[in-house]
């Protein structure tokens, strides 16, 4: 690795100084952090070396067998093996991989199923639910009619019988499981339990948690829901993409929803950097990756309750960890900004029923994924929590002077800890 680094670094030092110096900067930032950002990763150095081959000069547009640009012999099979790899690890009967990320993926299930005006049932996004499930300032909630559902306020989980009154109410086209800030275990079988009794579509997007299915320590929506969506980062540990899958009776209009309906050709560097991920996530030791992200989560979440942290729903059962700190007396921005500052790297989130804006709500939102990858166990957590107790509270005194020193202790203990792709040498 250090050998590929250093060539790469002469190349681009050779070529642009300026980016060169920006990237080993950004390089040494990722090594000196606690990376705790729920929707971030460390690639391997595979899935890092497929995405930078000359694959990115080819354009092809269509799908395999049916390009509209000539040469397509090795794209084709490229992509037929990310297709084929992905329906074996997930269990689906079809697959897309073309989608550039979520938000694109998740905007051609509309396409796909929808008419502009159609009733969508998503979870809130102050809920923990995602823009693309209805929110008024995306798209999906301008062009359609959303109905939004949340949690209970005293359990901190998904209101079934909030999500069951409002599908009889309003008898929604498609019903929309899954978000970006969910602590708990997803119950699609519930979700299609209720979306058949209205005759929804239920469409599952998975993106915080694909890694997780694929690991098998999260259910699987397969089965219950006949289309789902996932990011190809995140949990799944692939480059930054994203994949549609569905019933095979759900894949014509799926497709037809990508290409041509929202974008033209696909990245096809991605595509051979997402086989990659789908071939080591199909290995046994991606396994127990998926189960120590968990235990690492769990670890850290009683770590960070022993410390006085309110989280929402109490815990955790997958990567991660939602905290409401109105009892700590500060805000998530102030305290994320922080963090930051002493190399601890999450972001401020809404939390249920908060009474902050948006863009200085009461949350902080942190998963366990990336320090898993760098082989961190339950063992360093209470470490980790130790250090984000202590930071928080220098912040609400305003002691910003103390966080430096943290910073140093945090550098210090990365060191053990490497990344691929960047070397300290």
């Amino acid at each position: 690795m250090n050998d590929q680094y250093a060539q790469l670094t002469r190349r681009l030092a050779d070529a642009d100084p300026d980016i060169a110096r920006l990237i080993d900067t950004e390089g040494k930032r990722q090594h000196d952090s606690i990376r705790l950002i729920a929707s971030e990763n460390y690639v391997s150095q595979a899935v890092m070396d497929a995405t930078g081959t000359l694959l990115t000069n080819k354009y092809s547009e269509g799908y395999a067998g049916r390009r509209y640009y000539e040469g397509q012999q090795v794209i084709d099979e490229i992509e037929e093996l990310a297709i084929s790899r992905a329906k074996a690890v997930f269990g689906v009967e079809h697959a897309n991989v073309q989608p550039y990320s979520g938000s694109p993926a998740n905007l051609a299930v509309y396409l796909a199923f929808l008419q502009p005006g159609d009733t969508v049932l998503g979870m809130s996004l102050p809920m923990g639910g995602h823009l693309t499930h209805g929110a008024k300032v995306s798209a999906t909630g301008k062009w359609f009619k959303p109905v939004q559902y949340g949690v209970r306020a005293d359990t901190g989980r998904v209101d079934f019988d909030q999500v069951r009154e409002l599908a009889l109410a309003e008898r929604p086209k498609m019903i929309i499981c899954g978000g970006t800030a969910i602590p708990r275990t997803v119950d699609f079988a519930k979700f299609a339990e209720i979306a058949a009794e209205v005759d929804a579509l239920l469409f599952a997007d998975i993106a915080h948690i694909a890694g997780l299915v694929a690991g098998g320590v999260h259910p699987t929506p397969v089965g219950h829901a006949e289309v789902i969506s996932t990011t190809t980062h995140k949990t799944l540990r692939g480059p930054r993409g994203a994949m549609l899958m569905s019933t095979a009776e759900r894949a014509k209009p799926l497709d037809k929803a990508v290409f041509p309906g929202l974008q033209g050709g696909p990245h096809n560097h991605t595509t051979a950097a997402v086989a990659v991920a789908l071939a080591e996530a199909a290995r046994p030791d991606f396994r127990t990756y998926a189960n120590q992200i968990v235990a690492n989560a769990k670890a850290l979440a009683a770590a960070m309750v022993e410390r006085g942290f309110d989280l929402v729903s109490g815990g955790t059962d997958n990567h991660l960890i939602l905290v409401d700190l109105t009892g700590k007396d500060i805000g998530g921005k102030p305290a994320a900004k922080a963090l930051d500052a002493a190399g601890i790297e999450l972001n401020f989130n809404t939390v249920p029923f908060d009474r902050r804006k948006p863009l200085d709500p009461s949350g902080l939102r942190l998963g366990t994924a990336a320090i898993t990858t760098r082989g961190m166990t339950e063992q360093h957590m209470p470490q980790i929590a130790a250090w984000m107790d202590e930071a928080v509270t220098a912040a609400r005194d305003g002691r910003e002077q103390a966080l430096a020193p943290i910073a140093g202790q945090i550098r210090d203990f990365c060191a053990d800890f490497p990344i691929p792709g960047w070397s300290a040498s």
